[in-house]
């Protein structure tokens, strides 16, 4: 199974800005956030056989947590990173303009200035997809990344339009579950938030 898991809180989530490669790290209810991801994956049926990260602060100190308590190594793969936002970094969306916005939702080529597009982000997040599957098949192994690639990752089983990401709420601290059977892939969990406590 491919198990993704989105990073605990930051003080940029808190603030509501846009957060793509900026280097933050969590804060006090991200960290707690990231104990409830270890101890929902410590329980899962036949253990976590491995673990991956982005290799952004956040995300590696959220996989760190599951990674001391069931003590295996974090693997880094900077496919998983988030979505680089480029001159819209660490602003509120409000500031991004209504019109860029509007152009940005509906064309999937298109890209903040300086960054990337949803059509560029999906293309190697399928590629994490697919070489991560082979071994999903066979193992459990947790993806620690952020909102766009686990978008990303449910259009990929799904195998529908770059567009569905604007249509999927991805919560902060979420489980998401993607069970590979030979060549098939279903989602079997989305947005799971079940394991968190009252934060």
């Amino acid at each position: 199974m491919l198990i993704l898991a989105r990073h605990g809180r930051t003080q940029a989530n808190a603030s509501h800005l846009l957060q793509g490669r900026s280097d933050n790290r969590l804060d006090e209810v991200g960290e707690r956030q990231a104990a409830d991801i270890a101890a929902a994956l410590a329980q899962l049926d036949g253990g976590l056989d491995r673990i991956i990260s982005s290799p952004l602060p956040r995300a590696m100190q959220t996989a760190a947590a599951s990674a001391e308590l069931v003590g295996i190594e974090v693997m880094i793969d900077e496919r998983w990173s988030e979505l680089d936002y480029g001159e819209w970094e660490a602003r509120p969306i409000s500031e991004v303009g209504a019109e860029a916005w509007r152009h940005w939702r509906s064309d999937a080529s298109f890209a903040p200035p300086g960054g990337e597009s949803l059509a560029e982000l999906n293309i190697r997040v399928a590629q994490a997809c697919e070489a991560a599957a082979a071994e999903a098949s066979e193992m459990n192994i947790a993806v620690f990344t952020h909102v766009s690639p686990i978008k990303a990752a449910v259009r990929w089983v799904l195998d529908v339009d770059d567009e569905i990401s604007w249509h999927l709420h991805v919560a902060q601290a979420q489980i998401t579950k993607i069970e590979v059977r030979g060549e098939r892939v279903m989602l079997s969990a989305f947005n799971d938030v079940s394991h968190l406590g009252s934060v």
